[in-house]
């Protein structure tokens, strides 16, 4: 486990940073959950492996039952992510399944949600459905199940939902959107270098002047992108 998995773990595993998060993502805002109805519940579970019958462990993030007094309305999930994750929807799907299956032997089951916290400075292009990760045979189809998970992007919230979060969360969002402003404005002034590179009309004190900068500050950009001065 990494300083900053773990590190993330620890932030949200206070209630009123998990109760906040929910707040946010899952019902825009309104405080539906207060911090003191949320009650720690095991993340361990287990399955076993169809190739070899190994039984083996799998560890949930976070996870909390939303209470009313003794009685439980849900239980709430939080995964965090760095780098995408291709098989995203089988990992939840496991983790889901395992909560279901242990209610079985409760008079009444609850829902079971996962929110995906996605902390990557690149957009999440991995599949969000099971049943894009499955080869279906044809005729198959609407007997499968699916299930879709639920990816935030937090470096991608809009303003106006990171304004809603009322705890340390609210500047964990704002430092990720401004790292990914400062990405994408490097990157800008990338693909804008690059635009000069390819243009074999015009000289290095052109393009200078076309971008508003010093020759020494073109080169000085040039090299960063990793380019050189086109040869004319």
């Amino acid at each position: 486990m990494g300083i900053k998995d773990l590190t993330e773990k620890i932030l949200e595993d206070y209630n009123d940073i998990f109760a906040d998060i929910v707040n946010v993502l899952v019902f825009k805002g309104k405080q539906r959950i207060k911090p003191e109805t949320l009650v720690n519940t095991g993340v361990h579970s287990q399955y076993k492996n169809d190739k070899n019958g190994v039984l083996h462990e799998q560890e949930r993030d976070v996870a909390k039952y939303w209470m009313n007094g003794k009685v439980r309305i849900a239980l709430c999930g939080l995964e965090n992510q760095t780098a995408v994750e291709p098989k995203m929807p089988l990992r939840v799907f496991g983790y889901e399944g395992a909560s279901y299956r242990g209610q079985l032997e409760e008079k009444s089951a609850v829902p079971v949600i996962t929110l995906v916290l996605y902390f990557g400075n690149e957009h999440w292009r991995a599949e969000k459905h099971l049943k894009d990760l499955l080869d279906i045979p044809e005729g198959m189809e609407e007997y499968v199940n699916d299930l879709k998970i639920n990816v935030f992007e937090i470096a991608w919230l809009t303003d106006e939902q990171i304004s809603m979060f009322k705890s340390d969360m609210c500047e964990v969002a704002e430092r990720l959107e401004q790292m990914g402003i400062e990405k994408g404005r490097l990157e800008g002034e990338q693909m804008t270098v690059y635009s000069f590179v390819q243009d074999k009309t015009i000289t290095p004190e052109q393009g200078a002047h076309k971008l508003n900068i010093s020759v020494a500050e073109l080169e000085k950009k040039m090299k960063e992108a990793g380019y050189t001065y086109p040869v004319f």
